[in-house]
Protein backbone atom coordinates (compact mmCIF):
# COMPACT_ATOMS: atom_id res chain seq x y z
CA UNK A 1 0.00 0.00 0.00
CA UNK A 2 1.06 3.56 -0.67
CA UNK A 3 2.03 5.59 2.41
CA UNK A 4 0.58 9.04 1.81
CA UNK A 5 1.27 12.22 3.74
CA UNK A 6 -2.35 13.31 3.33
CA UNK A 7 -4.11 13.62 6.66
CA UNK A 8 -7.37 15.00 7.91
CA UNK A 9 -9.66 16.00 10.73
CA UNK A 10 -13.33 15.44 11.47
CA UNK A 11 -15.45 18.59 11.73
CA UNK A 12 -19.05 19.46 12.50
CA UNK A 13 -20.88 17.74 9.63
CA UNK A 14 -17.71 17.71 7.59
CA UNK A 15 -14.12 16.68 7.01
CA UNK A 16 -10.92 18.65 6.50
CA UNK A 17 -8.08 17.11 4.45
CA UNK A 18 -4.49 18.41 4.29
CA UNK A 19 -2.42 17.55 1.25
CA UNK A 20 1.11 18.52 0.19
CA UNK A 21 -0.18 21.64 -1.58
CA UNK A 22 -3.73 22.38 -0.44
CA UNK A 23 -6.17 22.20 2.45
CA UNK A 24 -9.75 21.29 1.59
CA UNK A 25 -12.84 21.39 3.80
CA UNK A 26 -16.02 19.58 2.76
CA UNK A 27 -19.23 20.35 4.68
CA UNK A 28 -22.67 18.76 4.34
CA UNK A 29 -25.27 21.51 4.66
CA UNK A 30 -28.71 20.87 6.14
CA UNK A 31 -30.23 20.81 2.65
CA UNK A 32 -27.88 17.96 1.64
CA UNK A 33 -25.52 20.05 -0.51
CA UNK A 34 -21.77 19.49 -0.07
CA UNK A 35 -19.77 22.72 -0.13
CA UNK A 36 -16.00 22.82 -0.62
CA UNK A 37 -13.54 25.36 0.75
CA UNK A 38 -10.08 24.88 -0.76
CA UNK A 39 -6.99 26.93 0.04
CA UNK A 40 -3.23 26.59 -0.51
CA UNK A 41 -1.33 25.07 2.40
CA UNK A 42 1.00 27.74 3.79
CA UNK A 43 3.14 26.14 6.48
CA UNK A 44 6.29 27.48 8.14
CA UNK A 45 8.20 24.46 6.82
CA UNK A 46 7.58 25.66 3.26
CA UNK A 47 8.98 29.09 4.03
CA UNK A 48 11.87 28.32 6.40
CA UNK A 49 14.18 25.31 6.10
CA UNK A 50 14.83 25.18 9.83
CA UNK A 51 11.24 24.03 10.39
CA UNK A 52 11.94 20.93 8.31
CA UNK A 53 14.56 19.73 10.80
CA UNK A 54 13.49 16.54 12.64
CA UNK A 55 11.93 17.13 16.08
CA UNK A 56 11.61 20.87 15.38
CA UNK A 57 9.14 20.13 12.57
CA UNK A 58 7.02 18.07 14.95
CA UNK A 59 6.85 20.73 17.66
CA UNK A 60 6.01 23.50 15.18
CA UNK A 61 3.68 21.22 13.23
CA UNK A 62 1.66 20.44 16.36
CA UNK A 63 0.89 24.13 16.96
CA UNK A 64 0.18 24.73 13.27
CA UNK A 65 -2.15 21.75 13.17
CA UNK A 66 -4.06 23.09 16.16
CA UNK A 67 -4.49 26.50 14.49
CA UNK A 68 -5.52 24.99 11.14
CA UNK A 69 -7.86 22.54 12.87
CA UNK A 70 -9.48 25.30 14.95
CA UNK A 71 -10.02 27.45 11.85
CA UNK A 72 -11.61 24.50 10.04
CA UNK A 73 -13.81 23.69 13.03
CA UNK A 74 -15.05 27.28 13.31
CA UNK A 75 -15.70 27.36 9.57
CA UNK A 76 -17.82 24.20 9.82
CA UNK A 77 -19.73 25.67 12.78
CA UNK A 78 -20.95 28.49 10.55
CA UNK A 79 -23.22 26.03 8.74
CA UNK A 80 -24.90 24.63 11.85
CA UNK A 81 -28.58 25.52 12.01
CA UNK A 82 -29.26 28.16 14.66
CA UNK A 83 -32.59 29.15 16.19
CA UNK A 84 -34.09 32.33 14.73
CA UNK A 85 -34.16 33.90 18.20
CA UNK A 86 -30.41 33.36 18.47
CA UNK A 87 -29.81 34.96 15.07
CA UNK A 88 -31.74 38.10 16.06
CA UNK A 89 -30.17 38.39 19.50
CA UNK A 90 -28.08 41.51 20.07
CA UNK A 91 -24.38 41.01 20.82
CA UNK A 92 -23.43 41.33 24.48
CA UNK A 93 -21.32 44.21 25.75
CA UNK A 94 -18.33 41.87 25.94
CA UNK A 95 -18.80 40.80 22.31
CA UNK A 96 -19.18 44.41 21.23
CA UNK A 97 -15.99 45.38 23.10
CA UNK A 98 -13.88 42.65 21.48
CA UNK A 99 -15.30 43.47 18.05
CA UNK A 100 -14.36 47.12 18.56
CA UNK A 101 -10.81 46.24 19.69
CA UNK A 102 -9.98 43.57 17.09
CA UNK A 103 -12.25 44.63 14.20
CA UNK A 104 -11.78 42.37 11.17
CA UNK A 105 -9.13 40.38 13.05
CA UNK A 106 -11.61 39.26 15.71
CA UNK A 107 -11.96 35.76 14.25
CA UNK A 108 -8.17 35.27 14.05
CA UNK A 109 -7.79 36.51 17.62
CA UNK A 110 -10.50 34.09 18.78
CA UNK A 111 -8.80 31.17 17.02
CA UNK A 112 -5.37 31.81 18.54
CA UNK A 113 -6.94 32.43 21.94
CA UNK A 114 -8.79 29.10 21.65
CA UNK A 115 -5.56 27.30 20.74
CA UNK A 116 -3.75 28.82 23.74
CA UNK A 117 -6.61 27.89 26.09
CA UNK A 118 -6.63 24.36 24.63
CA UNK A 119 -2.88 24.02 25.23
CA UNK A 120 -3.27 25.25 28.81
CA UNK A 121 -6.09 22.74 29.35
CA UNK A 122 -4.07 19.85 27.90
CA UNK A 123 -0.91 20.72 29.80
CA UNK A 124 -2.83 21.28 33.03
CA UNK A 125 -4.98 18.14 32.86
CA UNK A 126 -2.52 15.68 31.31
CA UNK A 127 0.85 17.03 32.45
CA UNK A 128 0.60 19.00 35.69
CA UNK A 129 -2.29 17.22 37.43
CA UNK A 130 -0.70 13.73 37.07
CA UNK A 131 2.57 15.14 38.39
CA UNK A 132 0.84 16.65 41.42
CA UNK A 133 -1.01 13.41 42.17
CA UNK A 134 2.17 11.36 41.78
CA UNK A 135 3.86 13.65 44.29
CA UNK A 136 1.37 12.56 46.96
CA UNK A 137 2.90 9.08 47.12
CA UNK A 138 6.13 8.40 48.99
CA UNK A 139 9.23 7.03 47.32
CA UNK A 140 12.86 7.89 47.99
CA UNK A 141 13.42 10.87 45.70
CA UNK A 142 17.19 10.63 46.15
CA UNK A 143 17.57 7.26 44.40
CA UNK A 144 17.35 6.50 40.70
CA UNK A 145 14.75 3.82 41.31
CA UNK A 146 12.64 6.28 43.31
CA UNK A 147 12.68 8.81 40.48
CA UNK A 148 11.72 6.09 38.00
CA UNK A 149 8.83 4.97 40.23
CA UNK A 150 7.55 8.53 40.53
CA UNK A 151 7.64 9.09 36.77
CA UNK A 152 6.07 5.71 36.02
CA UNK A 153 3.26 6.42 38.45
CA UNK A 154 2.81 9.88 36.92
CA UNK A 155 2.67 8.29 33.47
CA UNK A 156 0.07 5.73 34.55
CA UNK A 157 -2.13 8.51 35.96
CA UNK A 158 -1.69 10.54 32.76
CA UNK A 159 -2.70 7.63 30.53
CA UNK A 160 -5.66 6.77 32.78
CA UNK A 161 -6.92 10.38 32.63
CA UNK A 162 -6.52 10.48 28.86
CA UNK A 163 -8.33 7.19 28.25
CA UNK A 164 -11.07 8.17 30.71
CA UNK A 165 -11.52 11.55 29.03
CA UNK A 166 -11.78 9.97 25.57
CA UNK A 167 -14.24 7.33 26.81
CA UNK A 168 -16.38 9.99 28.51
CA UNK A 169 -16.75 12.36 25.55
CA UNK A 170 -17.31 9.48 23.11
CA UNK A 171 -20.73 8.94 24.71
CA UNK A 172 -21.89 12.49 23.93
CA UNK A 173 -24.37 12.57 21.04
CA UNK A 174 -22.81 15.48 19.12
CA UNK A 175 -19.28 14.15 19.63
CA UNK A 176 -20.36 10.71 18.43
CA UNK A 177 -21.50 12.30 15.17
CA UNK A 178 -18.07 13.95 14.77
CA UNK A 179 -16.41 10.59 15.45
CA UNK A 180 -18.42 9.09 12.58
CA UNK A 181 -16.89 11.67 10.27
CA UNK A 182 -13.54 10.77 11.84
CA UNK A 183 -14.15 7.18 10.77
CA UNK A 184 -15.08 8.34 7.26
CA UNK A 185 -11.83 10.31 7.05
CA UNK A 186 -9.71 7.28 8.00
CA UNK A 187 -11.54 4.86 5.71
CA UNK A 188 -11.20 7.25 2.76
CA UNK A 189 -7.46 7.71 3.30
CA UNK A 190 -7.04 3.92 3.56
CA UNK A 191 -8.88 3.53 0.24
CA UNK A 192 -6.63 6.11 -1.41
CA UNK A 193 -3.50 4.45 -0.02
CA UNK A 194 -4.65 1.07 -1.36
CA UNK A 195 -4.94 2.50 -4.88
CA UNK A 196 -8.65 1.76 -5.16
CA UNK A 197 -11.03 4.14 -6.87
CA UNK A 198 -12.55 6.61 -4.40
CA UNK A 199 -16.16 5.42 -4.34
CA UNK A 200 -18.49 4.94 -1.39
CA UNK A 201 -18.60 1.16 -1.90
CA UNK A 202 -14.79 0.90 -2.02
CA UNK A 203 -14.29 3.12 1.03
CA UNK A 204 -16.76 1.10 3.11
CA UNK A 205 -14.48 -1.96 2.91
CA UNK A 206 -11.70 -0.36 4.96
CA UNK A 207 -11.13 0.00 8.70
CA UNK A 208 -11.81 3.18 10.66
CA UNK A 209 -8.44 2.92 12.43
CA UNK A 210 -5.28 4.52 11.06
CA UNK A 211 -1.71 4.61 12.50
CA UNK A 212 -1.24 8.33 11.77
CA UNK A 213 -4.35 9.39 13.69
CA UNK A 214 -4.17 12.22 16.23
CA UNK A 215 -5.45 9.81 18.88
CA UNK A 216 -2.46 7.55 18.26
CA UNK A 217 -0.20 10.62 18.34
CA UNK A 218 -1.54 11.68 21.74
CA UNK A 219 -0.99 8.20 23.17
CA UNK A 220 2.61 8.22 21.90
CA UNK A 221 3.02 11.63 23.57
CA UNK A 222 2.00 10.03 26.86
CA UNK A 223 4.63 7.28 26.51
CA UNK A 224 7.42 9.59 25.30
CA UNK A 225 6.72 12.02 28.15
CA UNK A 226 7.38 9.28 30.71
CA UNK A 227 10.85 8.71 29.25
CA UNK A 228 11.75 12.39 28.76
CA UNK A 229 10.47 13.59 32.14
CA UNK A 230 12.34 10.77 33.90
CA UNK A 231 15.59 12.42 32.79
CA UNK A 232 14.76 15.61 34.71
CA UNK A 233 14.75 13.97 38.12
CA UNK A 234 12.13 14.75 40.77
CA UNK A 235 12.87 18.14 42.29
CA UNK A 236 10.56 20.73 43.81
CA UNK A 237 7.00 21.17 42.56
CA UNK A 238 8.00 24.42 40.81
CA UNK A 239 10.89 22.66 39.03
CA UNK A 240 8.64 19.82 37.91
CA UNK A 241 6.01 22.23 36.55
CA UNK A 242 8.57 24.36 34.67
CA UNK A 243 10.47 21.37 33.28
CA UNK A 244 7.32 19.74 31.96
CA UNK A 245 6.04 22.93 30.33
CA UNK A 246 9.44 23.66 28.73
CA UNK A 247 9.82 20.08 27.50
CA UNK A 248 6.39 19.88 25.82
CA UNK A 249 7.86 20.92 22.40
CA UNK A 250 10.57 18.24 22.69
CA UNK A 251 8.01 15.57 23.64
CA UNK A 252 5.79 16.63 20.72
CA UNK A 253 8.73 16.61 18.31
CA UNK A 254 9.92 13.14 19.33
CA UNK A 255 6.36 11.78 19.20
CA UNK A 256 5.89 13.17 15.71
CA UNK A 257 9.05 11.44 14.50
CA UNK A 258 7.82 8.11 15.86
CA UNK A 259 4.37 8.52 14.25
CA UNK A 260 6.06 9.46 10.99
CA UNK A 261 8.25 6.35 11.19
CA UNK A 262 5.34 4.12 12.19
CA UNK A 263 3.22 5.52 9.36
CA UNK A 264 5.61 4.23 6.72
CA UNK A 265 6.84 1.09 8.48
CA UNK A 266 5.23 -2.35 8.54
CA UNK A 267 7.66 -3.90 11.04
CA UNK A 268 6.46 -6.02 13.95
CA UNK A 269 8.03 -3.62 16.48
CA UNK A 270 6.17 -0.55 15.24
CA UNK A 271 2.95 -2.57 15.04
CA UNK A 272 3.30 -3.54 18.70
CA UNK A 273 4.11 0.00 19.84
CA UNK A 274 1.30 1.46 17.71
CA UNK A 275 -1.28 -1.06 18.97
CA UNK A 276 -2.49 0.94 22.03
CA UNK A 277 -3.04 4.08 19.92
CA UNK A 278 -4.97 2.08 17.35
CA UNK A 279 -7.03 0.45 20.11
CA UNK A 280 -7.99 3.89 21.47
CA UNK A 281 -9.52 4.70 18.10
CA UNK A 282 -12.31 2.33 19.06
CA UNK A 283 -13.59 5.32 21.07
CA UNK A 284 -12.68 8.16 18.69
CA UNK A 285 -13.93 6.65 15.43
CA UNK A 286 -17.33 5.23 14.48
CA UNK A 287 -18.63 3.56 11.36
CA UNK A 288 -19.87 6.33 9.05
CA UNK A 289 -22.92 6.27 6.78
CA UNK A 290 -22.77 6.69 3.00
CA UNK A 291 -23.38 10.44 3.12
CA UNK A 292 -20.53 11.00 5.54
CA UNK A 293 -18.21 8.96 3.32
CA UNK A 294 -19.24 11.11 0.35
CA UNK A 295 -18.13 14.21 2.28
CA UNK A 296 -14.75 12.66 3.13
CA UNK A 297 -14.23 11.62 -0.51
CA UNK A 298 -15.06 15.15 -1.70
CA UNK A 299 -12.47 16.63 0.68
CA UNK A 300 -9.76 14.12 -0.25
CA UNK A 301 -10.22 14.52 -4.00
CA UNK A 302 -9.51 18.23 -3.63
CA UNK A 303 -6.02 17.72 -2.14
CA UNK A 304 -4.75 14.96 -4.44
CA UNK A 305 -1.83 16.18 -6.53
CA UNK A 306 -0.92 15.14 -10.08
CA UNK A 307 2.57 14.07 -9.03
CA UNK A 308 1.85 10.84 -7.15
CA UNK A 309 5.30 10.96 -5.50
CA UNK A 310 4.71 14.41 -4.05
CA UNK A 311 2.38 13.18 -1.29
CA UNK A 312 4.40 10.17 -0.13
CA UNK A 313 4.95 9.86 3.59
Amino acid sequence: MKKTSIGGEALIEGVMMRGPEDIAIAIRKSDGEIIIDKKPSKTLAKRFKIFKVPIIRGAVGMFESMVIGMKALMFSAEFVDVDEDSKDAKPSKVDAFFEKVFGDKLMDAAIYFSVIVSLIFVVGLFMLLPNFLAGLIHFNKETTSGVIYYNLFEGVIRIALFVGYIALISNMKDIRRVFEYHGAEHKTIHCYESGDELTVENVKKFTTRHPRCGTAFMFVVMIVSIIVFSLTGWGTLLWRILSRILLVPLVAGLSYEFIKFAGRSDSMLTSIISAPGLALQKFTTREPDDQQIEVAIAALKNVIVEDKDADKW
